[in-house]
Parts: C-alpha cells; sequence; structure tokens
C-alpha cells in the first residue's frame, strides 16, 4: 500500500518525508528539488508488538510497514502540464491515498510560491488541478457511454453516475465529498480518479504555535475545509518532527515529555496512514517470532492465514484466537486459555484488529 506525500513547494513535505523515512530525500529551499519521487517504507508504530516481544523475548519483532512517496511540488496550471505537473500527476495515480503537507506558519525566511501564507488557497490549488484532470477524465468516460447506450441500456447507470460526479467537480469539489451507494462505490473504483483518494492533510506549524496548534487559526481553516471532505487533520511541526526522528528512543521519549507531547505528530501520521487505507494488523506471536500482519478491514480467516503463507489459506482448517487485551489482562497464553478466552474460529470469521492468532491448516 502506497501513500504519496504532497503539497506546494516549500511547505516542509520533503522535509516530513526525510523525518518519516530517515531515507534522506534532498531538501531545498527552492521549487521542484524533488524530481523523481523519493520512496520509503516504513514500520507502523505498533505499542502491542512492544508488549508482546517482552512477554515472549523472541528472536525476531516484525512491524507492519507502509509506503510513502515524496512527490515533486506542485504549482497551478499542472494539469495542463506547467512545472512538473503532468510528472506530479502520474505519481498521484500510482498512489492509494494521499498526504497532503499545508503550511499553517508564518516565516520570512522560508519562500511561500505564491508570496503569502494561505492555507486554504494552497489546498485549493492541489485539488483544483485534480479535479480539473478528473472532469478530464469523466467527460472522455462519459461520451464513450452514451456511444454505447444506442446498443445496450446497461450504460445509463453509468451516465448517471459520471453526470453526478462531473456536477460536483465542476462546483470545485473533490468526489471524495460524495455519498456513493455499494454499487455505485465499484463502478467508481474503476474510473481511477485522484479526487476519489482518501486524503489526509497535515497541518505543519511553528514551534512556537506547539501549545496551541488544535486551535490554531490556520490550523481550524484546514479543519473546516476537511469537514466538506470526510478528510481528518492532523497538525504538526515538521521541524520537531525532523529533530525527534534523528533521536535515539530514550532521548526522544524525554523530548517529547519536554515538548508535552504523549506521542511524536508522525507516529500519528504513520498509523492514520494504514487507518486511511482501510488497513488493520493481526498478530502472531512465539519465541521464533512475534509480528504484525497487513490485513483489510473485514478479511476473513482464511485469506489472512494466506498472508503467511497460501498453503495455509488451502488447507485452512480453524483458527485459535485470543484478543491482545485478554493475553495482556492474563499474562500468558496458558491463563487465557484456562479462563476460557482462547477461541476457535472457523472459515467464516472476520478478523479483528490485534487479534493474536494461531492457525491450524492441513495440506
Amino acid at each position: 500500500m502506497k501513500l504519496g506525500i504532497v503539497g506546494l513547494p516549500n511547505v516542509g513535505k520533503s522535509t516530513m518525508f526525510n523525518s518519516i523515512t530517515k531515507a534522506g530525500a534532498e531538501c531545498a529551499n527552492y521549487p521542484f528539488c524533488t524530481i523523481e519521487p523519493n520512496v520509503g517504507v516504513v514500520p507502523v508504530p505498533d505499542e502491542r508488538l512492544d508488549a508482546l516481544t517482552k512477554m515472549y523475548n523472541p528472536q525476531k519483532t516484525t512491524h507492519a510497514v507502509i509506503e510513502f512517496v515524496d512527490i515533486a511540488g506542485l504549482v497551478k496550471g499542472a494539469s495542463k502540464g506547467e512545472g512538473l505537473g503532468n510528472k506530479f500527476l502520474s505519481h498521484i495515480r500510482e498512489t492509494d491515498a494521499i498526504v497532503e503537507v499545508v503550511r499553517c506558519f508564518e516565516d520570512g525566511n522560508v519562500v511561500h510560491v505564491d508570496g503569502s501564507v494561505d492555507p486554504i488557497r494552497d489546498i485549493e490549488t492541489i485539488n483544483l488541478e485534480l479535479i480539473f484532470s478528473d472532469i478530464e477524465i469523466v467527460n472522455k468516460r462519459l461520451d464513450k457511454a452514451r456511444k454505447n447506450l444506442k446498443a445496450d441500456k446497461k450504460y445509463q447507470e453509468e451516465i448517471d453516475l459520471l453526470e453526478k460526479i462531473l456536477k460536483t467537480l465542476e462546483q470545485g469539489i473533490s468526489a471524495r465529498a460524495i455519498d456513493f451507494t455499494d454499487d455505485e462505490k465499484i463502478l467508481v473504483k474503476d474510473m481511477f480518479l485522484l479526487t476519489t483518494k482518501p486524503i489526509l492533510y497535515i497541518a505543519n506549524v511553528a514551534e512556537n504555535q506547539l501549545d496551541t496548534m488544535e486551535n490554531d487559526p490556520l490550523v481550524m481553516k484546514v479543519k473546516e475545509y476537511a469537514k466538506k471532505e470526510n478528510a481528518e487533520v492532523i497538525p504538526l511541526c515538521v521541524k520537531i518532527e525532523e529533530e525527534l526522528s534523528g533521536l535515539e528512543d530514550e532521548d526522544k521519549k524525554e523530548m517529547l515529555e519536554a515538548l508535552g507531547l504523549e506521542e511524536s505528530g508522525l507516529d500519528k501520521v504513520i498509523k492514520k496512514s494504514y487507518d486511511l487505507l482501510g488497513l488493520m494488523s493481526f498478530l502472531t506471536a512465539g519465541e521464533p517470532e512475534v509480528r504484525a500482519w497487513t490485513i483489510k478491514k473485514g478479511t476473513k480467516a482464511p485469506q489472512a492465514a494466506g498472508k503467511i503463507h497460501s498453503d495455509i489459506e488451502r488447507g485452512f482448517i480453524k483458527a485459535e484466537v485470543v484478543s491482545f487485551d485478554d493475553l495482556m489482562k492474563e499474562g500468558s497464553m496458558v491463563a487465557a486459555r484456562e479462563k476460557g478466552l482462547v477461541r476457535q474460529e472457523g472459515k467464516e470469521y472476520v478478523m479483528q484488529d490485534g487479534d493474536i492468532v494461531l492457525f491450524k491448516f492441513n495440506v
């Protein structure tokens, strides 16, 4: 699963990518520093794995991972090929969701591509380019569907949906704001529209805004805008996050405490991005390895078993399941079993986030 980090030039986008991945993407105070997208695969923070590692003392602990792509800065006219527009749009098309960094701080030493700080204008600059791109796609699909309608009436359903999407886009509103039916969602998925991709806004604040960032006037504007799109906002100071990312765990903990923060903003971003994609983790635990496995929410037990090995899915018999909370409460698998908290689940069982599982199979 891949998330694209986007934003106007000089909003802190590549600095945030560096902080998340420690990949060292070049960062400079001028537009188009990032030309080819930098890619980083990062572990998803999961306190449950830490607790299981203490319990089992395994040879290896493996986190779930998520992939971030740092995409070149965008300017007005991208949908018409301005700047690096065509590359920008093609790189977004390859991602599953968007993380948009928005500048919510004043700093005379950092040039803004439009000359002043206005987070809503910045968001709309990017969103309008994505909307223009989608309008072009929808119009082409409409032309084709209308031609096909003469031979087959089933295309009327697609035409009705496309017209609904087009009406929304022409109002300058992203298609993700539309409340689609389940049947419409299936059709929309095949259209590969940019504005239907889930989005998470990162409101980048200055260090002196940390104490009040949740209610900062500029951040509140971003939150109000995001509500219209059913999107979420995480305010953070990218500069501080970059410092935190270079520290050892103990030093990082001390700095967070000094700043009055429970966890780093980037940990929130990674967790929320994972959730944004409709993903969750089930866990396996033993002396060889404690591990988190990534699955889509709603996955049934046999398909989850297939994440470990196709043979386990093919020969699936049952799953022994205990919830993480129950295991922690009892202190050991033996104690949890004695209390009847270890369940036997069959092929129709829908996996829950944090399930600790042992699959039984025969091939």
